[in-house]
């Protein structure tokens, strides 16, 4: 009874954190996507999320090397939009240009991948939560 009772403690306590940290995530975004300019692209910061995805050209979002830059290459943020009845299905669409990746500031550059991380990470919860309520779709089966 106390493994279940600790089991039960253990993951009460991890939603719990992973709650605060989607509400601190969605406060410092919300700085983000006004601070790197997005708000001049994207009127209201909901909108954000209508888009397939957020990438990131010039820079890595690899997790082993990570904010590394590609020489050569320009920052820039780009969104993914989706339209099943177009006859182009996706588009990308330059969220916020920032120039030569060389010649960006260290800080700036660390800022947009912190933008894009932290996009998907909300992302991520919007299509657990979209899943999660599909399935209520499918009755459950007595046992």
């Amino acid at each position: 009874m106390s493994s279940a009772l600790d089991r039960l403690k253990n993951l009460t306590n991890k939603i719990s954190s992973y709650e605060t940290a989607r509400k601190q995530n969605l406060k410092i975004l919300k700085d983000l996507f006004k601070e790197l300019g997005i708000n001049k692209k994207v009127e209201k910061f909901e909108d954000l999320f209508d888009f397939k995805a957020v990438n990131l050209s010039g820079v890595s979002l690899s997790d082993g090397n990570l904010g590394e830059i590609k020489k050569g290459r320009y920052l820039q943020i780009l969104a993914i939009s989706y339209d099943k009845n177009a006859t182009q299905k996706s588009k990308n669409i330059s969220l916020a240009y920032f120039g030569r990746v060389e010649n960006v500031e260290n800080e700036l550059k660390e800022k947009v991948v912190e933008f894009v991380i932290r996009y998907r990470f909300e992302k991520s919860f919007m299509t657990l939560e979209h899943y999660h309520d599909m399935l209520n779709n499918f009755g459950q089966k007595s046992e």
